[in-house]
């Protein structure tokens, strides 16, 4: 289910920077990492590999994550439950989107996996 966003969220969405992923650890404080992302009216994707921290702590049912774009006074964030996923169709379909975004594919160590984000709150200033 995609989000009604204004048309010009998508668009300031679509603009490819930097961003941040915020997710807990297990001790409950925040760990915010630098991440390219992308986004197709409901879900965030970040390919990342499986043994880095913001992976991790996502591992636990019932996870959530936040991404924020911000570029001078604009901001964006998407906030949803979090899943990480290894399965090749999710992957490929992660790997599309980024080379699709970024006009490169994402770099492809060992152990690459795709952080999914269902997003249920948007919040920002992105006129």
């Amino acid at each position: 289910m995609s989000l009604p966003l204004p048309s010009s969220a998508e668009a300031f969405l679509a603009e490819p920077h930097v961003c941040t992923l915020t997710t807990l650890r297990p001790d409950g404080t925040p760990h915010v990492a630098p991440v390219r992302f992308t986004w197709d009216g409901a879900t965030a994707r970040v390919m990342t590999v499986g043994s880095r921290r913001k992976a991790g702590n996502l591992a636990a049912p019932g996870s959530r994550a936040a991404i924020c774009q911000v570029v001078g006074p604009r901001w964006i964030t998407l906030e949803g439950s979090a899943t990480v996923s290894d399965d090749p169709r999710r992957l490929a379909e992660g790997i599309r989107r980024y080379a699709g975004r970024y006009g490169t594919p994402p770099p492809a160590p060992p152990g690459l996996v795709v952080i999914e984000i269902a997003v249920d709150r948007v919040m920002g200033l992105w006129r």
